[in-house]
This record gives structure tokens, sequence and C-alpha cells, in this order.
């Protein structure tokens, strides 16, 4: 199911509103990065006991979006990469939801902290090189995958980039920023995917992430000051584990940048165990230490964390909510720390034959909208 939603005159207009409302996109996605090495790892998904395609139930539930990483020239893995990224927006597409590409600049996982360089760029001895190198390979991934019909809706410009990106180790998460350096790289980034969509014919949008609400104002007020410029989204990770604001707090900061800036925010990634007990010996992420005190570790719990927290987005005149990884369940392949998954007591499938589970609810819930 394909949602949108006619928003206030207050909300966003992606395009010039000339003093009027126009109909404004809700996005309600999945991070389906991990699906196509999770069936190459045995993994079988089922609705009901019935075996199916998992880009198909997605959709089916109402999922609209789909984010997928992509790392540069990983030489751990065959997963995230272009080919892997490739067949997943192919899929995605196909079953009628959009995708929202999310490049990491980095062969690993970029998070706050974590920004490393690729090895193929680590020799690039000026900024204004590599911010070259970051134009052009943004612009020729997009315009490799447009000539498959593949141009993806939506681009992530990095990845939770709290830290300076494309470093060339892992920095403290406090570390400072070299803003003009910074924004002349992510700039780059930014142009890569303008000069894509104007060869194409049709520019995704553009979305900046940041992780927790308590990081994002400081840095995007630094950012635009440095001369960030020509972006579409505000992205957001909320976790509450790794956060010190509450949901109200986050809906509060939302309804902030969205006012300040003028831009749709959207919670990018988010998670919530239905279960603290794991299904296979690869420990769990979240544990004890991520749940809210009125939300249980239950699939009751789990659901309505997801209905509260999409709630708040909404009543926010926040844009939407992705889902981090409902399908990185229980599988027969090994990750650096363990055999199986360390997400599938927050995954949308159960442990009882890996059905889909409540957790799918939050794609199709009846939610209130700002009145106009």
């Amino acid at each position: 199911m394909i949602r949108s939603i006619l928003l206030a005159s207050s909300a966003l207009c992606l395009v010039s509103c000339g003093g009027q409302a126009e109909e404004t996109r809700l996005y309600l996605g999945a991070d389906l990065s991990y699906v196509n090495e999770m069936e190459d790892c045995g993994a079988v998904y089922r609705d009901d006991g019935r075996e199916v395609d998992p880009y198909e139930l997605f959709a089916e539930k109402g999922a609209n979006l789909v984010r997928l990483r992509l790392w540069h020239t990983p030489d751990w893995t065959e997963y995230s990469t272009l080919a892997d990224v490739t067949e997943a927006i192919r899929r995605s597409q196909v079953v009628g939801m959009e995708v929202l590409l999310d490049f990491h600049y980095s062969d690993d996982w970029a998070d706050p902290g974590d920004q490393i360089i690729p090895a193929a760029w680590a020799d690039i001895e000026s900024d204004e090189e590599l911010a070259e190198a970051v134009f052009v390979y943004t612009r020729d991934t997009l315009l490799t995958l447009n000539k498959q019909g593949l141009m993806p809706e939506m681009v992530q410009v990095g990845n939770e980039t709290n830290t300076e990106i494309l470093l060339p180790a892992n920095v403290p998460e406090d570390t400072g920023i070299n803003w003009e350096r910074n924004a002349l790289l992510l700039n780059a980034g930014i142009r890569g995917v303008r000069e894509a969509g104007r060869q194409a014919g049709k520019t995704p949008l553009i979305m900046l992430h940041i992780a927790q609400p308590e990081n994002i104002e400081p840095w995007f007020e630094a950012g635009m000051a440095a001369g960030l410029e020509n972006f579409d989204l505000i992205g957001m990770s909320y976790y509450a584990k790794w956060s010190s604001k509450n949901m109200e707090e986050m809906g509060e900061t939302i309804s902030r940048l969205r006012h300040k800036y003028g831009k749709g925010v959207i919670v990018v990634e988010t998670s919530y165990p239905w279960t603290l007990e794991g299904q296979d010996e690869a420990g769990n992420i979240l544990g004890e230490d991520s749940l809210i005190h009125a939300y249980p570790a239950t699939l009751e719990g789990q659901k309505q964390y997801l209905l509260d927290l999409t709630q708040t987005v909404i009543s926010n005149d926040g844009q939407g909510v992705v889902y981090w990884e409902p399908a990185w369940v229980t599988n027969s392949c090994s990750t650096r720390w363990g055999t199986g998954s360390h997400w599938e007591n927050a995954a949308f499938f159960d442990y009882d034959g890996m059905n889909a589970h409540s957790g799918f609810d939050f794609f199709s819930a009846d939610y209130r909208y700002p009145e106009e």
C-alpha cells in the first residue's frame, strides 16, 4: 500500500507551496539491507505458515519505502555492494516500494565515531581531490542504476555522520569537526546526486542523517553556518538505548528542525525488542538496557512503541519512520561476533516458524493527522 496524506498548511511541501497545502508523502518504511544475505543463509520468511517473498510481504503489509545501505568496496562481505544493492532495489521497486539508498562512503559500517575513508580513496592527498572523488562516485553510482531503470527515489549522503566523514581511523564521538572540510565533502555528495538527476531527468530527494535527537540540532546549526546546501530531508536515528531524549523530547526536536530549516524530517532508524530471549548463539544488541518503562519487551510492547513513536513524529510535522532491520532473522551464517543474528529479538518474525508478527501493524495503523 502506497500511503500519502494531506497535511496541514503548516506542513512541509517538497515543491513550492504557493501558500497552499499540497500532498506530502508519509513514509513508513523498513531497512531491508540484510534480506538478500538472509535468504542466501537459509532464512525462509513466512506469513501464517505460508512461505513468502520478503519484499512482497513488506509491500503487502503497507511499507512504502525500503532503505538500503551501500558500502564502497568492502573486502569482508559480498553484501551491501553495488551488485547486491542493485538486486535489492529491483526487488523493492517491482512490488511498488520506493527506495532510500544510503551511501556510507566507507568500506564498512559508518556510524558516530566510525567514518573511515574507503581504501580506494585513502591515498588522496587534498580535500579538493577527495571531494571530486565523492562527487564522481555518487554521480556514477546513480547513473549506473538509472541505466537499469533503478534510480532510487531518495538518497542519503552519509550515514549517521555525527563526526567528520572520510577519516583515516575511528575517532571518539565528541571529536571536533573541521567544518570547512566536512561541508566541502558532504556538498560534493549532494552535487553528485543533483548531477545524476540532471542527466537522468529525475532527481532523488537528498537526506543528511544524524544519530540521536540530542546531537542533531547543534550539528545542523554548525553545518548550515559552514555552507551545507541543496538538500531536502533530515534523517534522524532514535534508539532509547543510546539517546538521552525521551519520545516527547524527540518529537519536539523534529518540530524545531522542521520549522527552522523547512526540511522534511524522518526517523530513518529506530527499533525495539519484542523479547529479551535469543534464538541463536549470536548475542543480541538490544537487551534490557534498551527498554522504556511503558513498553515491555513483548509483542504488544514493541507494537505500541512503534505506534506511539510514529504518532509522535506525525504530530510534530515529521514525514515518516523507517524501522531498522526487521528482517535480520536467525540464520546459519556467521557475523564477526557470532553465528546467527544479533537482532532477531527486534525483527518482525517470530521464533516459531519465522512467521510475520504484529510488528508489521505499524505500517497500516490508523494514525491521527494534523488538521488544516
